[in-house]
């Protein structure tokens, strides 16, 4: 009887512990997010038009991309629909070809419709090596446009990277509960 009550007294503060650590991974995303969100805008104003046309957008607040021959990529971020957070992302990213070093940088996705969207909550959404960032400067945004209703904009956070290589990003969607 002790060893029950002990042990169910355990699983209790242990399951409390890991559901608080969730806690804080989540708002440490959260604010990371906000504050990648808030260099984009100051990046570029003109941005502020993409996120009040977009169906939807995910945005990685650090993504992390390394390589030397053989390279990869790897970030979290948070999906917004309609301007409401709707889940979390992963991205992870594979190449190939001359590429060496490492880099650090904010990347957000808009989504134009709903079926772009969706595309991606099911994962069936990659972006190829064909596909085309725009680096977010002042005024890139006004120039830039959707291909085949995605949108792509990028701010270095630091690192050096060389490369000619080609991969592609493949995402992961979390739905929020």
């Amino acid at each position: 009887m002790k060893l029950q009550t002990l042990l169910v007294a355990f699983l209790s503060v242990l399951l409390a512990g890991v559901n608080s650590a969730d806690a804080r991974r989540d708002l440490a995303l959260k604010e990371n997010t906000e504050n990648a969100l808030e260099i984009l805008k100051d990046t570029d104003s003109k941005l502020d038009d993409w996120f009040k046309d977009a169906y939807g957008y995910a945005v990685f607040p650090s993504v992390y991309k390394g390589g030397f021959g053989v390279g990869g990529a790897r970030g979290k971020g948070e999906v917004y629909e309609k301007g409401k957070f709707i889940g979390e992302a992963r991205l992870t990213q594979a190449s190939v070809g001359f590429q060496l070093g490492f880099q650090g940088y904010i990347e957000i996705i808009f989504f134009e419709k709903e079926a772009n969207l969706e595309n991606f909550k099911e994962s069936r959404f990659a972006l190829s090596a064909q596909a085309s960032a725009v680096a977010a400067a002042e005024g890139a945004a006004a120039n830039a446009k959707y291909e085949l209703g995605v949108a792509v904009f990028t701010v270095a956070k630091g690192g050096l990277m060389y490369e000619a290589s080609v991969g592609g990003q493949k995402f992961e969607f979390i739905p929020a509960d």
